[in-house]
């Protein structure tokens, strides 16, 4: 029998992705999204044009603080397996509304724990964040690595996602696996993703905000190697270890049925650098508006991915020139842009 996966927040970038792969490998796949209007809603639904004309595809508008909804839905369709991608994303929006993340990402998260806890699933995949790392500075970022100091509310969801996971795993035995995505990137996009406001300001002849005068770096992570990544670790769930010992084991595992992994390109980028490859693909200039590092944001990100690598083989292999190109082109055609 074909087995059936929940996709929440599926009309997101990841989601919509996701979803696509998973059908294509012959998974029954039932999305769910609130629909909301923290970016453009155009992108939203010209995603869900696309997966609604596919067969072993349903589509619910759901909110996951919706408990009563969330349960009804579990206690109809009987998962396999859930990847929970619904979340209010985005750092610097966490600072303004911090009521949004709240919802979705603490209480929707407990509906969604509350519901594998009564309606089992073979495994529960979750969205965390590199953010959760905060003002880190040894690097590549590694799973095994504290991440107690996080430095926007974002991040601080995303951690609490991965405490609150592991708590369920261990009463309820529900083996869960957290996925920490750096920075992704490519083909419909979140519009308030750096490289999709550039090449938006960079066509309209508007200057581009460069955070703290371009001395950053991203492990910028091309869309389809992180599908790719969740995919394969769809059937892996993690199992107890009882004899787990924090002094000698890894920090990412448990005596419960829980895994944290990494998933990013191992390779991070200059801002500059990025911003270089974009102008080409673009085929146009950018007008620079260099500015002081804005709250909540971190100098670096840089993935290590070894865990990830030994667990499923995954290495990214989308270059950013050929990530970019792809993006810039998708951009083109979405919009009816002629440079």
């Amino acid at each position: 029998m074909r087995e059936k996966v929940l996709v929440t927040g599926v009309a997101g970038f990841v989601g919509f992705h996701l979803t696509n792969l998973l059908l294509e490998k012959d998974f029954i796949v039932v999305g769910i999204d609130n629909l909301n209007e923290y970016y453009d809603i155009k992108l939203k639904i010209g995603r869900l044009e696309i997966l609604e004309g596919k067969e072993k595809f349903t589509f619910k508008k759901i909110d996951l603080k919706d408990k009563e909804d969330i349960d009804e839905l579990f206690a109809i369709e009987k998962f396999d397996y859930v990847v929970n991608l619904a979340a209010q994303a985005g750092v610097r929006y966490s600072i303004e509304n911090p009521y949004a993340y709240v919802d979705s990402n603490l209480i929707g998260f407990v509906n969604i724990l509350e519901a594998c806890r009564h309606y089992p699933v073979k495994h529960l995949l979750y969205a965390s964040s590199s953010s959760v790392y905060g003002g880190n500075k040894v690097a590549p970022f590694s799973t095994e690595h504290q991440v107690d100091h996080p430095v926007s509310l974002y991040a601080a969801t995303k951690k609490s996602n991965e405490l609150m996971a592991h708590t369920y795993s261990h009463l309820y035995k529900i083996p869960t696996t957290g996925l920490r995505f750096f920075t992704v990137y490519g083909p419909w996009g979140r519009p308030d993703m750096a490289y999709f406001s550039f090449t938006d300001a960079i066509l309209k002849d508007k200057p581009i905000k460069v955070f703290n005068h371009g001395k950053m770096e991203r492990d910028f992570t091309y869309i389809d190697d992180i599908v790719e990544g969740i995919y394969k670790l769809l059937p892996l769930a993690p199992k107890s270890n009882e004899s787990w010992d924090e002094t000698t084991d890894k920090q990412s595992e448990s005596f419960a049925p829980y895994k944290v992994y990494n998933i990013g390109n191992n390779q991070p980028v200059q801002l500059e650098t990025f911003i270089s490859v974009l102008e080409e693909k673009i085929g146009k200039k950018a007008v620079k508006n260099y500015m002081e590092m804005q709250p909540g944001d971190v100098v670096r990100t840089y993935a290590d991915t070894s865990d990830l690598e030994k667990a499923i083989g995954f290495k990214p292999s989308t270059s950013i020139e050929d990530g970019l190109e792809k993006f810039a082109t998708w951009y083109k055609e979405f919009y009816s842009i002629e440079v």
